[in-house]
Protein backbone atom coordinates (compact mmCIF):
# COMPACT_ATOMS: atom_id res chain seq x y z
CA UNK A 1 0.00 0.00 0.00
CA UNK A 2 1.34 3.28 -0.85
CA UNK A 3 0.88 6.46 0.31
CA UNK A 4 -1.47 9.31 -1.15
CA UNK A 5 0.26 12.34 -0.87
CA UNK A 6 -0.70 15.71 -2.42
CA UNK A 7 0.00 19.30 -2.27
CA UNK A 8 4.03 18.72 -1.64
CA UNK A 9 5.68 21.86 -1.08
CA UNK A 10 8.98 21.69 0.03
CA UNK A 11 11.08 24.66 1.60
CA UNK A 12 15.15 24.51 1.86
CA UNK A 13 16.16 25.25 5.66
CA UNK A 14 19.89 24.38 5.62
CA UNK A 15 22.07 23.62 2.94
CA UNK A 16 25.39 23.89 5.38
CA UNK A 17 26.40 20.08 6.01
CA UNK A 18 23.88 17.59 4.53
CA UNK A 19 20.67 19.08 3.39
CA UNK A 20 17.95 19.63 5.90
CA UNK A 21 14.12 20.56 4.30
CA UNK A 22 10.34 21.07 5.34
CA UNK A 23 8.07 19.71 3.92
CA UNK A 24 4.40 20.44 3.90
CA UNK A 25 1.73 17.90 2.39
CA UNK A 26 -1.97 16.54 2.39
CA UNK A 27 -1.76 12.61 3.48
CA UNK A 28 -5.03 10.91 2.46
CA UNK A 29 -5.68 8.22 5.63
CA UNK A 30 -6.69 4.78 5.05
CA UNK A 31 -10.51 6.26 5.80
CA UNK A 32 -10.36 9.10 2.63
CA UNK A 33 -10.11 11.99 5.36
CA UNK A 34 -6.98 14.66 4.22
CA UNK A 35 -5.02 15.23 7.24
CA UNK A 36 -2.26 18.38 6.71
CA UNK A 37 1.19 17.43 8.20
CA UNK A 38 4.26 19.21 8.53
CA UNK A 39 7.60 17.40 8.57
CA UNK A 40 11.45 18.10 8.23
CA UNK A 41 13.59 15.66 6.54
CA UNK A 42 17.47 15.59 6.66
CA UNK A 43 19.15 14.35 3.26
CA UNK A 44 22.47 13.25 3.82
CA UNK A 45 22.85 10.28 1.38
CA UNK A 46 23.07 6.31 1.86
CA UNK A 47 25.75 4.73 3.57
CA UNK A 48 27.54 1.30 4.01
CA UNK A 49 28.80 -0.46 7.50
CA UNK A 50 30.38 -3.81 7.70
CA UNK A 51 31.57 -6.36 10.10
CA UNK A 52 34.83 -7.71 9.80
CA UNK A 53 35.44 -10.73 11.58
CA UNK A 54 37.69 -13.49 12.30
CA UNK A 55 36.46 -16.58 12.98
CA UNK A 56 39.65 -18.65 14.33
CA UNK A 57 40.63 -15.63 16.33
CA UNK A 58 36.77 -14.87 17.61
CA UNK A 59 37.13 -11.83 17.03
CA UNK A 60 35.60 -8.15 15.72
CA UNK A 61 37.33 -5.40 14.31
CA UNK A 62 35.28 -2.14 15.46
CA UNK A 63 36.26 1.52 15.53
CA UNK A 64 36.00 3.88 18.44
CA UNK A 65 35.61 7.73 17.77
CA UNK A 66 33.85 10.93 18.77
CA UNK A 67 30.58 11.85 17.66
CA UNK A 68 28.47 15.03 18.51
CA UNK A 69 25.43 14.02 17.94
CA UNK A 70 25.61 11.53 20.51
CA UNK A 71 28.10 14.06 22.85
CA UNK A 72 24.91 16.26 22.82
CA UNK A 73 22.52 14.16 24.11
CA UNK A 74 24.13 12.86 27.26
CA UNK A 75 27.25 10.92 25.94
CA UNK A 76 30.05 12.67 28.48
CA UNK A 77 32.97 11.17 25.96
CA UNK A 78 31.02 11.82 22.77
CA UNK A 79 32.93 9.13 22.12
CA UNK A 80 31.44 5.98 19.97
CA UNK A 81 32.47 2.42 19.52
CA UNK A 82 31.01 0.85 16.71
CA UNK A 83 31.36 -0.95 13.23
CA UNK A 84 33.35 0.63 10.25
CA UNK A 85 30.78 2.48 7.92
CA UNK A 86 30.59 5.78 5.53
CA UNK A 87 28.49 7.34 2.86
CA UNK A 88 28.09 5.78 -0.26
CA UNK A 89 28.96 8.93 -2.03
CA UNK A 90 29.34 8.18 -5.97
CA UNK A 91 29.98 4.59 -5.28
CA UNK A 92 28.23 1.69 -4.82
CA UNK A 93 27.91 0.18 -1.57
CA UNK A 94 29.94 -2.82 -1.79
CA UNK A 95 32.81 0.25 -2.95
CA UNK A 96 32.08 2.26 -0.77
CA UNK A 97 32.31 0.05 2.35
CA UNK A 98 35.72 -1.30 0.78
CA UNK A 99 36.80 2.09 0.50
CA UNK A 100 35.80 2.70 4.60
CA UNK A 101 37.26 -0.44 5.41
CA UNK A 102 41.14 0.63 4.24
CA UNK A 103 40.85 4.06 5.42
CA UNK A 104 38.90 3.09 9.11
CA UNK A 105 40.56 -0.04 9.65
CA UNK A 106 43.43 -0.49 7.37
CA UNK A 107 42.23 -3.52 6.33
CA UNK A 108 41.92 -4.78 2.42
CA UNK A 109 39.07 -7.05 2.57
CA UNK A 110 38.23 -9.94 -0.03
CA UNK A 111 34.74 -11.13 -0.06
CA UNK A 112 32.53 -9.42 1.54
CA UNK A 113 28.50 -10.56 2.07
CA UNK A 114 25.75 -8.44 1.54
CA UNK A 115 23.49 -8.78 4.99
CA UNK A 116 20.43 -6.66 4.38
CA UNK A 117 19.40 -2.56 4.00
CA UNK A 118 17.63 -0.44 6.94
CA UNK A 119 16.47 2.63 7.65
CA UNK A 120 18.33 3.65 10.44
CA UNK A 121 16.30 6.67 11.45
CA UNK A 122 12.88 7.34 9.04
CA UNK A 123 11.09 9.99 11.19
CA UNK A 124 13.48 12.57 10.01
CA UNK A 125 16.49 11.00 7.63
CA UNK A 126 16.30 9.52 4.30
CA UNK A 127 19.83 7.89 4.97
CA UNK A 128 19.40 4.02 3.59
CA UNK A 129 22.07 2.15 5.37
CA UNK A 130 23.35 -1.32 3.43
CA UNK A 131 25.01 -3.89 5.68
CA UNK A 132 27.79 -5.87 4.92
CA UNK A 133 30.28 -8.49 6.75
CA UNK A 134 33.61 -9.87 6.03
CA UNK A 135 36.15 -12.33 6.94
CA UNK A 136 39.42 -10.82 7.97
CA UNK A 137 43.01 -12.09 7.85
CA UNK A 138 45.69 -10.34 9.67
CA UNK A 139 48.01 -9.73 6.56
CA UNK A 140 44.74 -7.97 4.76
CA UNK A 141 46.12 -4.96 7.16
CA UNK A 142 47.89 -2.94 4.64
CA UNK A 143 47.93 -0.28 7.12
CA UNK A 144 47.13 1.15 10.46
CA UNK A 145 43.57 2.20 9.63
CA UNK A 146 42.51 5.61 11.89
CA UNK A 147 40.47 7.53 9.13
CA UNK A 148 41.33 10.53 6.73
CA UNK A 149 41.08 14.01 6.58
CA UNK A 150 39.64 15.42 10.09
CA UNK A 151 38.90 11.93 11.01
CA UNK A 152 40.93 10.26 14.76
CA UNK A 153 39.38 7.00 14.81
CA UNK A 154 40.98 4.26 16.86
CA UNK A 155 40.82 0.47 15.07
CA UNK A 156 40.12 -2.06 18.56
CA UNK A 157 40.33 -5.99 17.77
CA UNK A 158 37.61 -7.06 20.43
CA UNK A 159 36.39 -10.74 21.07
CA UNK A 160 33.15 -11.50 20.03
CA UNK A 161 31.82 -12.19 23.09
CA UNK A 162 33.39 -9.44 24.65
CA UNK A 163 31.08 -6.92 21.87
CA UNK A 164 27.95 -8.94 22.37
CA UNK A 165 28.85 -8.32 26.86
CA UNK A 166 29.30 -4.69 25.42
CA UNK A 167 25.82 -4.15 24.09
CA UNK A 168 23.86 -5.62 27.40
CA UNK A 169 25.91 -3.31 29.71
CA UNK A 170 25.48 -0.55 27.35
CA UNK A 171 29.12 0.42 26.00
CA UNK A 172 28.07 -0.15 22.54
CA UNK A 173 24.90 1.91 21.56
CA UNK A 174 25.02 2.26 17.76
CA UNK A 175 22.22 0.68 16.36
CA UNK A 176 23.70 -0.72 13.07
CA UNK A 177 26.46 -1.91 14.83
CA UNK A 178 24.24 -3.93 17.82
CA UNK A 179 22.16 -5.08 14.28
CA UNK A 180 25.76 -6.85 12.64
CA UNK A 181 26.59 -7.86 15.96
CA UNK A 182 23.56 -9.66 16.56
CA UNK A 183 23.81 -10.94 12.72
CA UNK A 184 26.70 -12.50 13.38
CA UNK A 185 25.05 -14.29 16.40
CA UNK A 186 22.08 -15.22 14.42
CA UNK A 187 24.52 -17.12 12.40
CA UNK A 188 26.25 -18.59 14.13
CA UNK A 189 29.86 -17.52 12.82
CA UNK A 190 31.30 -17.66 16.42
CA UNK A 191 30.16 -21.12 17.77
Amino acid sequence: MSAKIANIQRTLLSDNWYVLNKYSYDLKRKNGELVHQEREVYDRGNGATILLYNRAKGTVILINQFRMPTYVNGNESGMLLEACAGLLDADTPEDCIRREAIEETGFEIGEVEKLFAAYMSPGGVTELVHFFAAEYLPEQRIYAGGGIDDEDIEVLEIPFKDALAMIADGRIKDGKTIMLLQQAQIKGWFE
